[in-house]
Formats: C-alpha cells, structure tokens, sequence
C-alpha cells in the first residue's frame, strides 16, 4: 500500500538531506512543488507559460494548479511503476487550508514528518547558506521574516493535524536525525 507523506519544516531545517536519505533507503518518489513549477515552466506548455507570467510578477501560483501538478505526477507514477513506496511531498502544504484541498483532491496523507529547529539555529544554518550560494532571499532581514511567517502558518498545520505528526527535532547530525525518521517510517511501513 502506496503512502503519501508530507515533508515540513522551516527554511533551513535539512529536509532537502533528509528526503534524499529517505529515498535512498524507502525508494519513495520525492515531489517538490517548486521543482514541478519549474519543470512545467521548462516544458513549454501553455500552463507553464502562464505560471512563468505570475512566478515573473513575483505572484503566487494558486493552490489549484500545484494540486493538479502533484496529482499528474502521482498518478503517472502509479501507472509506471516508478514507486513501491509512496510519495514524498517536500515542502508542501506550507498553510492549513492547502492541507485540506490536498486531501479532497489528491489523497489523503498517512503521515507528516515535522522537522522541528529552534529559529536562532534556521538563522544560523540560512545565514551559512547564503555565504556559499548567495541567494537573493537569504539576508539576514528576509530570513527573519521567512521564519516568522514558516513558524504561524506551520503552527496551524501540526495543530489541525496533530493525530499525523511526527515531530522531529532536527537540531542534530544528519544520521541522529534519519535515525528518529527511520523509527517513524517504519512503524508507518510496518
């Protein structure tokens, strides 16, 4: 039985490691909504034209249109064969009412992996980041903001979905980390 799991966590929380650690070892197929954004973009349609308009006026692409893509992809994932598993879903939803469309219109999730840090330890981590990336988004204002936007629209997700969540603190290495993961994907694989 195919699981579906949703991947949270403020900006700089490791999820990214993480789920490429859980595909390695569960063979899920990870879906990141930006990734599906900008492959729809790369692909010429004429929705990937349109989502290239909004994303360029800096606009927020519906919660309709990512659902569509997440579902396109999950359902030909199934009809290929390219999952045993489930479905990694990275990133997403960021507020509540995402969380309900989600499961009217795609599925229901089975689990939630909260990858929980304390705020000074995401400004630390981000502010490292942007030294070697340079990203426009990480300056020291953006990233307090990102943060405290991330932590009140998070907080009403793990409440809503309390009985889901697995929260895990994510202030250690990457293996005491996978560690915790491992215990909870287990028991849901079990």
């Amino acid at each position: 039985m195919m699981k579906t799991i949703w991947v949270i966590g403020g900006p700089g929380c490791g999820k990214g490691t993480q789920c490429d650690c859980m595909i390695e070892k569960y063979g899920f197929l990870h879906l990141s909504s930006g990734d599906l954004l900008r492959a729809e973009v790369a692909s010429g349609s004429e929705r990937g034209a349109s989502l290239q308009d909004l994303m360029s006026k800096g606009l927020f692409v519906p919660t309709d249109i990512v659902l569509e893509l997440i579902k396109e992809k999950m359902d030909k994932a199934r009809e290929e064969g390219t999952t045993k598993t489930g479905f990694l879903i990275d990133g997403y939803p960021r507020e509540k009412d995402q969380g309900i469309l989600f499961e009217q219109n795609v599925c229901p999730v089975d689990l939630i992996l909260f990858f929980d840090v304390a705020n000074e330890t995401l400004k630390k981590r981000l502010l490292g980041r942007a030294a070697i990336s340079h990203r426009a988004d990480d300056n020291e204002e953006t990233i307090k903001k990102r943060i405290e936007i991330f932590n009140a629209k998070n907080n009403e997700i793990v409440e809503h979905y309390k009985d889901k969540v697995v929260r895990i603190n994510a202030e250690g290495t990457v293996e005491e980390i996978f560690t915790v993961v491992t215990k909870a994907l287990d028991a849901l694989l079990a």
